[in-house]
Formats: C-alpha cells, structure tokens, sequence
C-alpha cells in the first residue's frame, strides 16, 4: 500500500516472506505479540496465526482503514490507534514483532530496552547499517546503544532482506534483527541507568574516557570496546 510521507515506511509485499520471517524468530502460540507500524496488517495477519494475542499498533489514517479491514474481524488481533513512540509499554509479558519506520529505529529499540518490563525479544526490520551499529563484531562496538543494551540483550541479525522485497523499495539495505533478552544478564538491572549514564559519558565526554584507568589498552577509543571491556570499566571505575 502506499504511505504518507508523513509516516516514511517501506512495506513488506509477500505473506510468504513474512510468514518465513517469523519462523526465523521465538514466537510461540502463549506469546503476546506487538506489531508497531502495522500498516495493512500484513504481519499482524500472520502473527495471528502463530500466537496468542497479537496488538496492531498504528496511527497513519489511510493504514488504520486497511487495518481494520484486513484483520478488524480476527478474534485475537487488537488494533491500537496509537503512534509506536506514545504507546506505553506492556505490564505483561510480551514480544515485539515490527517493521517499523527506519527513522524511529533508534527510538524503539531505546523505547523498550529501557521498559520497567522489556520485551522478551524483538524482531525488527532495519536498515542493514543500523543494526551492524548494534550488533557486536569479532573485537568492538560501534555505537553506544550498542554499549548501552549489551549487559543485558543479545542482538544479531537474523536474515538479510532484498530492496524488492518492499514497497516502496527503499534505497537501503534491510535485514531482520533480534534483540533478546539475556538468561543472564552480566550487570544487575538495579544498575542499568547508572551503566547508561558512564556509557554516556564516556562517549560524549573525551577527556572523562582516556581519564580512566583501563585494565586494558589506553588506546582504544569507546566505540572499539568489546562488550566485556564496558563491563570491567563500569566495575572498576
């Protein structure tokens, strides 16, 4: 369907691409499922299928309409006529399964990582160059939401996607991120605002980073840490 440019969003085309793309994640049929940006309903439609409760989230009228009309009438599917940065997180468990606008990727991931109750795991399309930022490579971070999420989600990129597999087809990369929720979290969530303050820190203020007293190289900068180099930093600051 076409999209306002006041809600830059690229669609999926095919069901079957959808329904491949949740079977590449850890949807269950107990699971409460969020779409966010759920546009015609074309992932709420096969998250309906697959779980116990799926909530559409969307905003844009001209999508609402499609909304209702696609999935208005399936038992499990709630529509939320709310925009993805005003909902309020869930005080139940839940998952979130999206293809979000990719200028609010950012937002999202921040949004519900920091969440009294987050997400067991997320599933989002994203451009390709946002989620190699989050995912750590074979010796660094790039980037502090990477640093900030670490201690306590997992993130990896589950499937790359095709530009032909949207419309519109956008001018970038795309693949299919999971953001999961670690069994065991190597800092205590007591101290995930304080750990996200010294990430902060260190990446906006130079001088405070190379003031530290690093149990590893002095030469590294913030975005070149490994996620077990944050951690030992943050202890032993």
């Amino acid at each position: 369907m076409a999209r306002s440019h006041l809600y830059a969003q690229h669609f999926l085309k095919s069901p079957k691409l959808v329904a491949e793309l949740v079977g590449h994640s850890n949807i269950r049929k107990n699971d409460i499922v969020y779409d966010l940006g759920a546009g015609s309903g074309i992932i709420s439609y096969t998250l309906a299928a697959r779980c116990r409760q799926v909530f559409a989230v969307e905003i844009e009228p001209q999508a609402l309409k499609k909304l209702h009309q696609n999935v208005g009438d399936i038992a499990n599917v709630s529509i939320v006529e709310k925009s993805i940065i005003d909902i309020k997180p869930p005080t139940e468990p839940y998952k979130i399964f999206a293809n979000i606008p990719f200028n609010l990727s950012a937002d999202v991931v921040r949004k519900f990582t920091q969440a009294d109750l987050p997400p067991k795991s997320m599933y989002l399309v994203v451009q390709k160059q946002f989620a190699r930022k989050l995912v750590p490579g074979d010796d660094h971070f790039t980037s502090q939401l990477a640093a900030e999420i670490g201690p306590w989600f997992t993130v990896r990129i589950r499937r790359p996607l095709r530009r032909t597999d949207f419309t519109p087809p956008p001018a970038v990369d795309t693949v299919l991120l999971e953001v999961k929720l670690r069994e065991s979290p190597l800092l205590p969530i007591d101290q995930a605002t304080n750990f996200r303050d010294f990430t902060s820190k260190c990446f906006s203020a130079q001088k405070y980073f190379v003031s530290l007293k690093k149990p590893f190289s002095s030469e590294l900068r913030p975005s070149q840490l490994t996620l077990e180099q944050w951690t030992e930093l943050y202890k032993s600051k």
